[in-house]
């Protein structure tokens, strides 16, 4: 039974909760991996992940021709050594793990069927959740050049056969760990884009027109593993893979197949998180501080966005408080988690507020805020700006003066 009192707040149990049970798909090029602490950062999150219950997969794509830059072959052999040694340690020293047998790299057939290589996946699988595949690249022997442009392409025979076995295996999330980390639209990181804008991305000449040409590929090959049934794809850094698993930010570009926005209702089994993210409202200093009693209100009273089809990933919350002898209701915490700005989510949350109180027959809505970022957004919605004595009293009781002459108020005749 989760506790709902006092909780600090952490982004990372927020996440591991939403992976618990799920299986993951890492896949890179072992070109990727730059220094020690990207292969101690892998590590790291594959033990928060496995403690979590969470199934871990690691295909690894190294040179296997005998002519390719023999010190670079040389270091990527190191590094793979070394990771799979850093998650076997990781492994025998976690006490929650202690019982599971320590994983072991496995080289995997490049020649077979797809199913050959689940047979070997699953060989590992059925008695321990953290698997290393090890993809041995039939690379040819062109010349150092043409090796050294490969290294820069994360795009490969793996990458395809990792989208192929995700589908078939119906896999939770799929990572792609790219030196380069996410997409770039300029000087832009690209957090998040949903299965219509990769569609478009993907029409002939889109992607060189925006300078993604090179990764064209490796998007056909994540809306291909979208539309198959993987739930998100993830693109990043080595280096940033605990930041865009684990935070609201992220450092990548996450991928849905849509941005479908459902706006519901909390039940119970939402409140857990919802408070999380009041929680870290309040931090950011977007929403007051709360006491418990009072976020149970809004809890009670509150709305979740999800995006994403099934559960989805809750991006958004807001509550309609209401007055019932005054009629009118009250727009309260209104938060978007930070990946999700500029995706609608706010505006999704403020119009099925409208709806909900023409629906209860108020004869007003109103909400309070300081953030400009709000006000515009209640302002598109046809709010304007009142006087405080323009809401009911009740809002006012126990309320500090000083605050109250100085917060906007804004309001919407039904």
């Amino acid at each position: 039974m989760k506790k709902m009192a006092q909780i600090p707040f952490s982004e990372k149990d927020f996440y591991l909760e939403e992976f618990r049970g799920k299986s993951f798909f890492f896949t890179l090029q072992a070109g990727a991996l730059k220094s020690q602490a990207e292969v101690e950062t892998l590590a790291a999150v594959c033990q928060d992940l496995v403690t979590n219950e969470t199934r871990v997969v690691f295909l690894i794509e190294t040179a296997d021709c005998a002519d390719f830059v023999g010190e670079q072959r040389l270091g990527e052999q190191h590094l793979i050594d070394k990771l799979s040694l850093r998650i076997a340690k990781t492994v025998r020293n976690t006490a929650q793990l202690s019982h599971i047998p320590q994983p072991q790299p496995v080289i995997l057939s490049t020649r077979g069927e797809d199913n050959l290589l689940l047979e070997q996946l699953w060989a590992v699988l059925r008695t321990t959740p953290v698997c290393i595949g090890i993809w041995p690249a039939d690379l040819g022997c062109g010349d150092e050049e043409d090796q050294v442009d490969r290294l820069e392409q994360p795009q490969s025979a793996l990458l395809s056969c990792t989208q192929r076995l995700a589908v078939r295996l119906k896999v939770h999330k799929l990572v792609i760990l790219d030196a380069a980390g996410g997409l770039t639209a300029g000087e832009r990181q690209l957090s998040f884009m949903h299965g219509a804008v990769l569609n478009e991305l993907l029409r002939e000449g889109e992607a060189e027109w925006t300078g993604l040409g090179i990764r064209r590929p490796l998007l056909d090959a994540i809306r291909t593993a979208l539309e198959g049934g993987v739930a998100s794809v993830s693109v990043c850094s080595p280096s940033g893979l605990a930041r865009e698993l684990f935070t609201y930010a992220g450092c990548g570009t996450l991928f849905t197949l849509t941005d479908y926005c459902r706006v519901e209702p909390l039940g119970l089994d939402d409140f857990y998180d919802a408070e999380r993210l009041i929680q870290r409202g309040e931090q950011e200093g977007y929403l007051k501080p709360r006491t418990p009693e009072e976020t149970s209100r809004l809890l009670l009273h509150g709305y979740g966005a999800w995006l994403g089809a099934a559960a989805g990933e809750l991006a958004g919350f807001c509550a309609l408080l209401p007055y019932l002898d005054d009629k009118v209701g009250e727009i309260v915490g209104l938060y978007t988690i930070t990946r999700f700005q500029g995706e609608g989510v706010g505006g999704r949350l403020v119009s099925r507020m409208i709806q909900e109180a023409k629906t209860a027959d108020l004869r007003y809505i109103f909400a309070c805020t300081f953030q400009k970022g709000a006000q515009r957004l209640f302002e598109r919605y046809g709010f304007q700006r009142v006087d405080p004595e323009a809401v009911p009293g009740a809002k006012w009781q126990n309320y500090d003066p000083a605050r109250k002459e100085q917060i906007p108020v804004y309001r919407q005749n039904l």
